[in-house]
């Protein structure tokens, strides 16, 4: 049986994915030594890359499976299959303070590119975001309200990214490094769940009446 859906609902499925804290690791290395200004423009192409992904997802992932042919239930259970992966790693803890060379120069124009690989991608809106969001797109078939509701999540979600971002460095020092693993293993626990969901659903599909 299909969950009703809400505002409520799709906005926290987009977070469970589509979250930023899994990512402040890298962002927090490869801004440091930057200016102020120039680590604002690193959030902005980071939340703007991260924004664009979900939206391809929300107006063209369906055609996207059209044209290779995969089956919607086929692509749903190997999406809970990847939110559970990912998740497991978030439950039992990641390290955020990143665990890569540091390299020895910094520069602005070296880290341009790692805003969107792979800050915004993978690690803030990946294969789980995507995934999810088709998914919920095919839940929410017929009904244009929904429709914009799971818009609107998206853009609020988009906004979150970006104050994520934006106060990362303030954000590790008020909750610590304990706190943010923490937080990221709650988020981790959200996500396993709707994983195992996204797959459940997919193989009653699949398979009617073995489940």
């Amino acid at each position: 049986m299909h969950p009703v859906l809400t505002f409520q609902l799709l906005f926290l499925s987009i977070f469970a994915v589509a979250n930023n804290l899994k990512s402040l690791g890298k962002f927090l290395e490869i801004t440091e030594g930057l200016s102020r200004k120039e680590e604002l423009k690193i959030c902005w192409i980071a939340t703007l890359a991260s924004l664009a992904i979900m939206l391809v997802a929300l107006f063209c992932g369906e055609a996207v499976l059209r044209f290779f042919g995969i089956s919607l239930n086929s692509f749903r259970i190997a999406g809970g299959i990847v939110l559970v992966i990912m998740s497991v790693g978030m439950v039992l803890g990641q390290k955020i303070n990143g665990d890569g060379e540091h390299p020895k120069t910094n520069k602005y124009s070296m880290v341009i590119s790692s805003a969107i690989i792979p800050i915004a991608m993978p690690l803030t809106t990946g294969a789980g975001t995507f995934s999810t969001i088709i998914i919920l797109v095919d839940e929410i078939r017929g009904n244009w309200n929904l429709y914009y509701q799971l818009l609107g999540a998206v853009l609020l979600q988009t906004a979150i990214i970006y104050l994520v971002f934006h106060y990362s460095r303030f954000l590790l020092k008020i909750l610590g490094h304990v706190g943010m693993e923490v937080l990221i293993r709650f988020v981790g626990l959200i996500t396993l769940t709707l994983g195992i969901q996204f797959i459940t659903i997919g193989l009653r599909s699949v398979f009617p009446g073995w489940l």
